[in-house]
């Protein structure tokens, strides 16, 4: 990557991260939990991380649900080649509606090293933990007005599935916790967009294309939604819904990959 690229990507993530931190502080309520309209199980299994011209293989994510009764604990880790690693952890109750309760999200460098631990407690609105801000450690110790319905990491998924019971129209907003690395408390939009067709080895898959923005009112999305790194979702028409690709980036530091 040439300086003046690397320049231009250290300022488009100053300027995310600043409009986040504006965009936080005006968040609306927290939003309510998501109707369920599919069961969730047990569930395992592992997916490529491919270059986001999906030619390189970038490394590999591990992903494990596991239910007891109504309630759903679900880890998913991606390990790249370099050695770091990103970690979303979930637990949640699955009976009518999708309700969170406590999640961790933990950054490990090419050492292995955590730059980012952050516990997300529910009921008790508040996230805690740490994060490396140009090598300096920052406590984290904060009350969040977060609810049930706040969802982050692997729970997107989820959001994706049953988003036909919940959205209004072509739009679904519910509240997320971004590390940017600092903990953002944020409306996130997913959005349909239209039908698309991913062309895959031995023939091609008709899709619906999904995008998924930070959005706070019609005067400030425009300029956020510029800097935010283009988040996309192709799911299958099958019941339920499965990802069939994830166009995205891979955290907070905006590095563009995909899955399939």
């Amino acid at each position: 990557m040439t300086r003046a690229r690397r320049a231009q990507r250290g300022w488009r993530t100053f300027a995310l991260c600043w409009l986040l931190g504006v965009a936080s502080t005006a968040a609306a309520d927290p939003t309510p939990p998501i109707t369920l309209q599919y069961v969730e199980g047990d569930l395992a299994g592992s997916t490529t991380i491919w270059s986001e011209d999906g030619k390189r293989v970038m490394g590999f994510i591990e992903y494990r649900q596991h239910r007891q009764n109504d309630r759903l604990h679900i880890t998913r880790t991606a390990h790249f080649r370099d050695g770091s690693s990103d970690e979303d952890e979930a637990d949640v109750w699955v009976g009518s509606h999708l309700e969170s309760i406590a999640g961790r999200s933990i950054i490990r460098d090419t050492r292995g090293k955590p730059i980012v631990d952050l516990k997300i407690n529910v009921p008790g609105k508040r996230i805690t933990g740490f994060y490396l801000d140009d090598g300096k450690r920052e406590k984290v110790d904060e009350a969040a007005d977060i609810g049930p319905g706040t969802y982050w990491g692997p729970l997107f998924n989820i959001v994706l599935k049953d988003f036909a019971a919940n959205a209004t129209r072509d739009s679904l907003v519910f509240q997320s916790i971004l590390p940017t690395p600092r903990p953002r408390v944020i409306d996130m939009e997913l959005t349909r967009a239209g039908t698309a067709t991913v062309r895959r080895t031995g023939g091609s898959i008709a899709v619906t294309r999904y995008t998924l923005l930070p959005t706070v009112n019609f005067l400030i999305d425009p300029i956020l939604q510029r800097f935010a790194p283009k988040t996309e979702f192709f799911m299958d028409s099958g019941k339920p819904p499965a990802l069939v690709r994830f166009a995205g980036p891979r955290n907070y530091a905006g590095h563009p990959m995909r899955l399939e």
